[in-house]
């Protein structure tokens, strides 16, 4: 923490932490699916190998089909955000800004050169503020942020779209198992033993379609719109601030322009 006269600059980088939300649903919904089966009295009956493998891998060979081995790899990196995510408060950081801005209007724009170390931890206001620090234009830094912005809100889109593709073929794989082991059994009608296995497979293989579709990738691809939203509000707030203080306005100034981004709960009052 530095001080600057009156004015206190605390840059506190957002911390990756669990997100509990999806872990108590994705525990939950199974554990109520795996209850149900359980009293049922016949665990065993629902795992197949077979449809496993129709669903799982079909469903993963037709989603690579849809996108390219690179886009594929990079969405992993992104859906991993839905456990392990990594935001900033918007209020703390709309504070964060305003100290920056109210240091930069007291004492220049070049007194942030000796605070840049504290930003490295949030890479986006890091990237304005050396920006800012270095002469650039506030039109210009607001320019390339937007850029940046507009990038990362892509790659996340990109994530969510392989997401909501897997939604919508797992329950096809399923269909296509449910075919293949009614295909089987009719095959072998006259052979009894091969009924119950080729009837296993046709059910089952809907049934795993089912529960990836509409309890993990359907899910996994909302929440991932929603931090994706979130983190771009923050970034938002950064370029807002990079591009106020670039151009030298009054930090009260960028108070109200920040409040009406913020949600209401959010909002500050900082010079009040």
């Amino acid at each position: 923490m530095a001080e600057t006269g009156t004015t206190t600059i605390e840059v506190k980088p957002a911390r990756s932490q669990l997100d509990l939300a999806t872990i108590v649903g994705l525990v939950c919904g199974f554990g109520l699916v795996a209850a149900a089966i359980i009293v049922g009295g016949s665990p065993g009956s629902f795992i197949n190998l077979p449809s496993i493998l129709i669903v799982l891998g079909g469903t993963f060979a037709v989603v690579t089909m849809c996108f390219s081995l690179r886009e594929m790899l990079q969405s992993i990196g992104v859906i991993a955000k839905t456990i392990s995510h990594t935001a900033q408060d918007p209020s703390t950081a709309a504070t964060q800004v305003l100290q920056i801005a109210e240091m930069a209007r007291r004492q220049g724009v070049l007194s942030l050169q000796g605070e840049l170390t504290r930003m490295e931890g949030e890479p986006f206001l890091f990237k304005g503020m050396s920006m800012v620090v270095d002469g650039t234009p506030g039109e210009e830094v607001e320019k390339i942020l937007r850029r940046d912005l507009m990038a990362t809100v892509q790659r996340h889109q990109k994530s969510g779209n392989v997401l909501r593709k897997a939604a919508e073929f797992a329950p096809a794989m399923g269909l296509i198992g449910t075919l293949i082991g009614l295909v089987q059994m009719l095959g072998n009608l006259d052979d009894p033993s091969t009924i119950g296995p080729s009837m296993a497979v046709a059910l089952l293989t809907t049934f795993y379609g089912a529960v990836l579709a509409n309890m993990v990738f359907s899910p996994m691809a909302n929440k991932l719109e929603r931090n994706s939203a979130e983190e771009a509000l923050v970034s938002n707030i950064y370029i807002m601030g990079a591009a106020s203080v670039g151009r030298q306005e009054n930090p009260r100034r960028l108070e109200m322009l920040l409040n009406s981004v913020l949600p209401p709960a959010k909002r500050v009052q900082y010079f009040d």
